[in-house]
């Protein structure tokens, strides 16, 4: 019960302060398209880019890789230097957010149902 009235002070707090909260959200969108994170696998044979949007920027596969002849060992270097690729910028898109919702005073986060589209 406790719980529930705590989180009804955070929602009154939430819609008081929601100009600013939309303001926010605004600029966030903005960053959030320009931040990018690269993933790479093999020593650096395959390397990728993604920006905060998840949309992939690039994909290099070196000369070393594509010699090496072996399809399997490509796929399974491209596929885990994209899983990293995009555990990185998450972590980069959540230490933003978190970084918007401190400055905003929220210490829990966003409230739910506030989340920024395309973030989870």
């Amino acid at each position: 019960m406790f719980d529930f009235l705590k989180n009804m002070g955070q929602m009154g707090s939430v819609l008081r302060n929601l100009p600013k909260i939309q303001e926010e959200m605004a600029k966030m969108r903005e960053r959030v398209g320009q931040i990018t994170a690269e993933g790479d696998a093999g020593a650096g044979m395959v390397k990728v880019k993604f920006n905060g949007k998840m949309e992939l920027l690039s994909l290099s596969i070196s000369e070393e890789a594509w010699k090496l002849n072996d399809h399997e060992m490509l796929e399974t270097m491209v596929k885990a230097a994209v899983n990293s690729g995009i555990q990185k910028v998450q972590q980069a898109v959540a230490n933003e957010t978190s970084a918007m919702a401190s400055n905003l005073g929220l210490p829990g986060g966003l409230p739910p149902g506030l989340n920024l589209p395309g973030m989870g």
